[in-house]
């Protein structure tokens, strides 16, 4: 109903066509990975800038994109196994 009231009900049904829902586990740790990245992304990359128009952007992140994967860079966890075992060990069954 919202895109309705901004974009007019045929526009709305058009946009809501094109919309895939993707449910994911609460606890996923890919999303969490995902969120650090953009979080690395916005401060490296894009805060405190002003953009042109949408084709400057995507050129600038591309560029910092290949420049972090030439670089093989990674998040390196801190959570080890054996800090989920101590935090988990409750749900565990024996």
């Amino acid at each position: 109903r919202c895109f309705e009231e901004v974009l007019g009900i045929e526009e709305a049904e058009v946009l809501l066509r094109r919309v895939v829902f993707h449910y994911t586990p609460k606890h996923a740790s890919w999303l969490n990975m995902a969120e650090i990245e953009i979080g690395i992304l916005d401060k490296q990359c894009l805060e405190d800038r002003r953009w042109h128009d949408r084709d400057a952007l995507t050129a600038e992140a591309d560029a910092w994109q290949q420049r972090r994967n030439a670089e093989r860079r990674s998040i390196e966890w801190t959570f080890t196994q054996q800090d989920a075992d101590r935090k988990m060990q409750q749900h565990y069954v024996s």
